[in-house]
């Protein structure tokens, strides 16, 4: 199972898990172009949960 963070951008999509990263996550999945069309990356946090960032085009979100 994972906890999805849906985001407005890629952009956002990599400053989320560059946030995630300087705060002692461990990077599981780099962010990256999905088959779906959209971006994702996949972080553990230090308390060992796994997280999804992703950015949808087609949910139409601010950004």
């Amino acid at each position: 199972m994972t906890i999805g963070h849906k985001v407005a951008s890629e952009t956002e999509v990599d400053a989320t898990m560059a946030r995630a990263l300087g705060a002692g996550a461990v990077i599981v999945k780099p962010a990256h172009a999905t088959s779906w069309g959209g971006y994702a990356g996949y972080f553990q946090d230090p308390d060992r949960h796994l997280w999804e960032v992703a950015w949808n085009p087609h949910w139409g979100l601010p950004g």
